[in-house]
């Protein structure tokens, strides 16, 4: 062989097939032909390397959940449906078969997580937000009323100077004053912090589940499978109540509700007080709900 090609065409040796010609990039939704473009929120946070020393992207990309055959990037915030979705993503990327094994997407949330190239390259991209302050009520009502492992992990990080058996609604928000405290837990972070892309291509109300559950089947050919009577993590298998203010109320006091299919409402944890340290503390997350879904489903105004 002399090196040269003759009218164009490659040359290779006797069974080895030449390498396949790169594909075009796939069209996006406006038909210009190339991926839509997307912006990182963390990216510029920090100046050192964005795959080992960016801690806030970092967390953003851990809780960014790829959909293989859809090339979708889902971005999990705990505490607004993560279980369904999760359970839901586990389903369709062919890992489980069947939603008994519900319990496998708890010991599993990095297995989804995107890499730069599939959040760069993503052809859709969705989150779905909760009201800030029924969100923080639903954590204390699940994680601290029921003590478990995050009760003992925020009484560990805030150096046991409360008592976790006794800690009330009240008390908790008044923990979560330090940053340290607010940030040491993923089921009362800001929702913000979640979020790895500055634009995503759909936002949902998780106070309007049904209609992104019908918005996602219908674009990504998906069956969203609702775990909540797997994990009964939700307050919608109680009877809620709302009979006066339950902010100093003991976690032992509403375990004995619950037992008896009952517990306060979201609403009903809540003082003008209490709402107005929420309200600080969790502006940005407040700010953003705003400005993609208005007031009317927010708790407090």
């Amino acid at each position: 062989m002399n090196g040269k090609t003759g009218g164009g065409r490659s040359q290779c040796r006797k069974g080895i097939k030449p390498f396949p010609r790169q594909q075009p990039w796939p069209p996006n939704n406006n038909g210009a032909g190339m991926i839509k473009k997307r912006q990182l929120r963390y990216a510029s946070s920090s100046y050192g390397d964005l795959l080992t020393d960016n801690h806030q992207f970092l967390l953003s990309q851990r809780h960014a959940l790829r959909l293989y055959r859809q090339r979708a990037i889902y971005s999990f915030i705990p505490k607004n449906a993560c279980s369904t979705m999760r359970l839901t993503l586990a389903m369709e990327n062919g890992v489980l078969s069947d939603t008994k094994d519900f319990n496998w997407i708890h010991e599993n949330n990095g297995t989804f997580s995107a890499n730069l190239e599939s959040l760069l390259l993503a052809e859709y991209t969705f989150a779905i937000l909760r009201c800030p302050f029924a969100r923080l009520a639903s954590a204390y009502l699940d994680k601290i009323v029921h003590q478990d492992v995050n009760a003992w992990v925020l009484e560990k990080v805030d150096r046991y100077q409360f008592d976790r058996e006794e800690l009330t609604f009240r008390q908790f928000v008044d923990l979560l004053k330090k940053p340290q405290n607010r940030m040491s837990n993923v089921h009362w972070r800001p929702q913000v912090q979640f979020l790895v892309y500055r634009e995503y291509d759909d936002l949902f109300q998780l106070e309007k589940f049904g209609e992104a559950q019908q918005s996602l089947e219908q674009r990504l050919g998906i069956t969203i499978c609702d775990a909540r009577g797997l994990t009964r993590h939700g307050l919608d298998r109680f009877e809620a109540m709302n009979n006066g203010c339950y902010a100093d109320a003991a976690p032992h006091e509403i375990a004995q509700l619950h037992r008896g299919g009952k517990s306060p409402s979201a609403r009903a944890m809540y003082d003008d007080e209490i709402a107005a340290a929420v309200k600080e503390m969790f502006q940005p997350d407040l700010a953003l709900y705003r400005s993609a879904f208005g007031e009317a489903d927010l708790l407090f105004s």
